[in-house]
């Protein structure tokens, strides 16, 4: 028998509550789009596999989640990422599924941000579901990444102002725009308050660190009234639609 599967491929968090909050949030909706699939999950960070199996969650890495579904005779597989851009991460799955032998049928999903298209999707989507206060910016903290699709960032930065509300700023933790360059592109704007929220999959430990401490404390002390949403991506219903509707996409 040709049983299916469906593979849900996340970086991880090793913080409980964004886990169920977000990840499995996503992997709740996924398994129920495709009904016809053995759901399975697989996180891509050794780190934080170490730790949560360190408090007694084991969870599988790629390669062992693949053996896993062969072993319960899954030979036609769906995979879906929640990787936000094309980075490192997702280029390690794909490196994976490559080698990946005794499937007949084997399609990935792409992340949530690879084209303008995409971009517009995920910003359309958040402007829609957080609440802003009158004059309040919007500012979305990204990861970064050296990877040179960290340019999406740029790019998203720019459209949202564009295309999607004015009152939305990008930067990230780790790559460009940096901290400097969104408070300073609120300032210019004229804004006197922020929410600041993650653009991230999860709320765990950049956005419970990062942004609602480091990020926070420059805004206020820059004259900004500031307040933090701690809600990850997955948290979002229509954030989540676009994630089945990938998964869709990587069949037809």
């Amino acid at each position: 028998m040709n049983k299916k599967g469906l593979l849900i491929v996340s970086f991880g968090t090793s913080h409980r509550d964004a886990l169920e909050a977000a990840i499995a949030a996503v992997e709740r909706e996924a398994a129920a789009a495709f009904p016809d699939r053995v759901p399975a999950r697989a996180f891509t960070s050794g780190m934080i596999r170490r730790k949560l199996a360190k408090e007694g969650t084991e969870i599988f890495d790629v390669p062992g989640a693949l053996a896993a579904l062969r072993a319960e005779g899954v030979e036609d597989l769906l995979v879906l990422p929640t990787h936000l851009i094309p980075g490192e991460e997702y280029e390690k799955l794909l490196g994976f599924l490559a080698e990946a032998e005794g499937f007949t049928a084997l399609r990935v999903a792409g992340p949530l941000m690879r084209s303008l298209e995409d971009v517009d999707g995920v910003l359309s989507a958040l402007s829609a579901a957080v609440e802003r206060q009158e004059g309040e910016a919007l500012v979305l903290m990204g990861h970064g990444s050296e990877h040179n699709c960290n340019l999406l960032y740029s790019a998203a930065a720019y459209y949202a102002r564009e295309k999607v509300a004015p009152d939305i700023f990008i930067g990230t933790v780790e790559a460009w725009p940096d901290l400097d360059t969104v408070v300073a592109a609120v300032k210019r704007a004229g804004y006197r308050k922020a929410l600041l929220t993650p653009l991230m999959l999860v709320a765990g430990d950049h956005a419970k660190n990062d942004m609602a401490g480091d990020w926070a404390e420059r805004f206020r002390a820059e004259g900004i009234k500031t307040r933090c949403l701690l809600r990850g991506l997955g948290e979002y219903e229509g954030i989540r639609a676009l994630y089945v509707q990938r998964a869709k996409a990587a069949l037809e």
